[in-house]
C-alpha cells in the first residue's frame, strides 16, 4: 500500500514521529474526558489508525476531531467516511466493551472495526457490515493489512441486521440512521446495548439505548454529525423552497403546512428579538438545539444558497440556521451576537421573523431560549425512548412523540417548564 506522504512529495515518517502523533490524540481525548478508560486508551494507542486512512498523511490521519472522507458522489456528497477518533472513543466508552463479546459494527471504514478487535480480544467476535462494495473491499484490504483478518466484513444492507452472527452483545450503528428497525433490537442480546447515531427532529445525536419496560431507553447522548444511511433505511426531508431557491425550508419530518401560506413572508419588516440566553464559547449546544425542537410543532431549518444569497435571511451560520413556522404563515430563525456573560466572552441568542404576526412569533421563541437557560443549560439533556410504531398513546410517557417508518421516539426532559401562552402546546414538550 503506498503511503499517502510518498503522493505528496514528502519523506515517509518514522515509527517513533506516528508513534508521538498517535500518543499526542489518546492524551487530548484523555484531557478532554472522552476516553475515561484504560481499554479504550489501550485500543487506541495499539491500532495503527494511519494504515486505515491513506487518502491523508499519518499526521492527519492522528488529528482527533478530523473524520477522514473515504468516497464523495458526482457532486462532491461525502458517502462514506472513517470517523473522527473523539466520536469513535466517545462510542466505545459508552458501549462498555469487554473480552468475549460479540459485537456488530454498522457502517465499515475498518479502523473502528479494528479497535472493537482489540477491546473483544482473541475470545470475542467483530461483524462490520455495509451496503457498499466499494468500502467493504476496502475495508477487508485494510484490516487483512494491519492484521485484523479475523473480522468478519459482511456486504449488507444492515436495515435487516446481520442475523448468521447474531445475538450481540453491543450493536455500534457507525452511519446516520434516521430510524431504528426491529432487526436491531430483535438481535440484541439480553443486557445488550445499541449505540447508535441517529437523526432525530433534523439533528444528529449519538445515543446509546438499553432494553427497558418494554423499550429501547437511552442511557447516553451526544451531539455528532455522520454520512447518511443509504438503502432501504434512507430518509429524504421534506423540503420548502422560496425565493426562487435562495431559501429553503427543510422539514426532518414532513410537514402538513400548506406552502401558500409563506408567499411573500419575506416581503414583510424583519422583527428582531433578543433574549438574554447565553451561551459560552465552546458550549455544546445540542440541549439547546433540541428543546426547540420538541417545543415548536413546527421546527425546521433554514437553508441559505450561498450562489443565490441576496441577504435577506442572515443567521450567523451563513447556509443555515433553526427555525419555527406557524400555521398563520410567520417565520422565525434563530441568529447569535458576541456578548459577555460573568466577564467571559460569549454569544447571545436571538430571533429574526418574518409575517403577518412575527413579533408574536419572536418572543415566543425567544422566551423558549430563556426558559432552556434557566431550566435546561447545562442539564443532563432529554431522555429517548424508542418504542414499536402503533404503540398506543397511553403507553407512551409524557413527551414529544416524533414518528418514524418503524418506531415512535419519545422525548422528554428532567422538568417541566411553564406552558407557552397562546401557542396550544405547552413548553415542557408535549406529543
Amino acid at each position: 500500500m503506498t503511503d499517502a506522504c510518498d503522493s505528496i512529495g514528502v519523506d515517509e515518517p518514522s515509527g517513533d514521529q506516528i508513534a508521538f502523533w498517535r500518543g499526542r490524540a489518546v492524551d487530548q481525548l484523555i484531557g478532554n474526558g472522552t476516553i475515561v478508560s484504560d481499554a479504550v486508551a489501550t485500543a487506541m494507542w495499539t491500532v495503527p489508525r494511519h494504515l486505515f486512512v491513506p487518502e491523508v498523511s499519518p499526521e492527519e490521519a492522528y488529528a482527533p476531531f478530523q473524520a477522514v472522507v473515504t468516497k464523495r458522489d458526482e457532486e462532491g456528497n461525502a458517502l462514506s467516511s472513517v470517523s473522527d477518533m473523539h466520536v469513535q472513543a466517545f462510542m466505545l466508552e459508552q458501549a462498555a466493551i469487554a473480552p468475549g463479546m460479540n459485537v456488530l459494527e454498522i457502517g465499515s471504514g475498518g479502523y473502528n472495526a479494528a479497535l472493537l478487535a482489540e477491546l473483544v480480544g482473541p475470545s470475542g467476535a467483530v461483524t462490520t457490515a455495509d451496503i457498499d462494495p466499494y468500502v467493504t473491499d476496502r475495508a477487508t484490504r485494510m484490516l487483512d493489512g494491519a492484521g485484523y483478518s479475523r473480522v468478519n466484513v459482511v456486504l449488507a444492507d444492515a436495515e435487516a441486521g446481520v442475523p448468521a452472527y447474531a445475538p450481540y452483545d453491543r450493536i455500534l450503528v457507525t452511519m446516520g440512521a434516521w430510524d431504528i428497525p426491529p432487526a436491531w433490537p430483535a438481535q440484541l442480546a439480553d443486557g445488550g446495548c445499541i449505540c447508535t447515531a441517529l437523526r432525530i427532529r433534523g439533528l444528529h445525536r449519538v445515543i446509546t439505548f438499553e432494553r427497558a419496560d418494554g423499550c429501547l431507553v437511552s442511557t447516553a447522548s451526544r451531539m455528532f454529525g455522520f454520512v447518511a444511511v443509504q438503502g432501504v433505511g434512507a430518509h429524504q426531508a421534506t423540503l420548502l423552497v422560496m425565493r426562487r431557491g435562495e431559501v429553503t425550508l427543510r422539514f426532518d419530518d414532513g410537514t402538513d403546512l400548506d406552502p401558500g401560506l409563506f408567499e411573500g413572508v419575506f416581503a414583510t419588516p424583519c422583527v428582531e428579538v433578543w433574549s438574554g440566553a447565553f451561551v459560552g464559547l465552546g458550549e455544546f449546544l445540542d440541549t439547546l438545539q433540541m428543546w426547540l425542537a420538541t417545543a415548536f410543532p413546527n421546527f425546521c431549518m433554514v437553508l441559505v444558497d450561498q450562489d443565490r444569497d441576496t441577504g435577506v435571511v442572515a443567521p450567523r451560520n451563513a447556509s443555515s440556521a433553526m427555525a419555527v413556522v406557524d400555521d398563520a404563515g410567520n417565520l422565525a430563525y434563530l441568529t447569535t451576537r458576541p456578548a459577555t456573560e460573568d466577564g467571559r466572552k460569549a454569544m447571545e441568542y436571538g430571533v429574526h421573523a418574518y409575517g403577518p404576526d412575527a413579533a408574536r412569533l419572536a418572543e415566543l421563541v425567544a422566551e423558549q431560549l430563556r426558559v432552556w437557560s434557566r431550566e435546561h443549560r447545562g442539564g443532563p439533556g432529554p431522555q429517548y425512548r424508542i418504542y414499536p410504531a402503533g404503540t398506543p398513546d397511553d403507553l407512551m410517557p409524557h413527551g414529544r412523540v416524533v414518528e418514524k417508518t418503524h418506531s415512535r421516539v419519545s422525548i422528554s426532559w428532567p422538568q417541566t417548564a411553564t406552558a407557552v401562552a397562546g401557542q396550544g402546546f405547552s413548553a415542557s414538550p408535549v406529543k
